[in-house]
């Protein structure tokens, strides 16, 4: 009897004291813990879509306060333009471009924080505006008109596979999907801006 209480007591020291060690490299965060890491990031994004079965570039930024590693919640959005013979089938020289914004309120889950290659889940809500503006040719002839703009409402959801590049930098490969309200413009697609976005982020900060 007195063998298997040492055994047990032995146990349980051995079970406290790697707890204790676990504890001390690697702390589970809880809702209310002091231990909870947070930090926030910088990001530039090139990417490439489709607007209208055109080639089309879209530059980006945004930043995000990162919660425990493991959710980021930002602001941002990025800016577009797509070479395109808007209305080519009415008069041949008239050769004009498609180009606008978008941006609003990120929100990043991030899985596997601490690998060096790991996936984030970064979603965009928000609004953006389309117009059709001339190229330089035409720039002293043209004229704002309403029926050639609109707003829209985007929602981007996207995929990012992350590499930790060093402590403050990562680099990611990303591709999303962007969903837009109806487009209200003279002779376009109300769906001209739905597509798929393929491009790179560059995000520095503290993760």
């Amino acid at each position: 009897m007195k063998k298997l209480t040492l055994l047990i007591f032995l146990g349980l020291g051995f079970l406290l004291a790697t707890a204790q060690e676990y504890n001390d490299n690697d702390q589970i965060s809880t809702i209310f813990s002091k231990h909870r890491g947070n930090g926030g990031y910088g990001a530039l994004s090139f990417s490439y879509t489709e607007i209208d079965n055109k080639d089309a570039f879209l530059m980006g930024a945004r930043g995000s306060w990162i919660i425990d590693h493991s959710f980021a919640i930002g602001l941002g959005g990025c800016g577009f333009i797509n070479d395109v013979n808007y209305h080519g089938w009415l008069n041949n020289d008239l050769d004009n471009n498609l180009a606008g914004g978008y941006g609003g309120l990120y929100l990043e889950p991030i899985l596997a924080p601490r690998l060096p290659v790991h996936i984030s889940f970064p979603v965009l809500l928000g609004v953006g505006g389309i117009s059709n503006i001339p190229d330089h040719k035409n720039w002293e002839d043209w004229v704002f008109d309403d029926s050639n703009s609109d707003v829209y409402l985007v929602f981007e959801p996207s995929v990012e596979l992350e590499f930790n590049m060093t402590r403050h930098m990562r680099l990611a490969g990303s591709i999303g999907y962007r969903f837009t309200s109806d487009i209200d413009i003279e002779n376009t697609d109300p769906d001209i801006l739905k597509g798929t976005n393929i491009g790179l982020v560059f995000k520095f900060g503290k993760f």
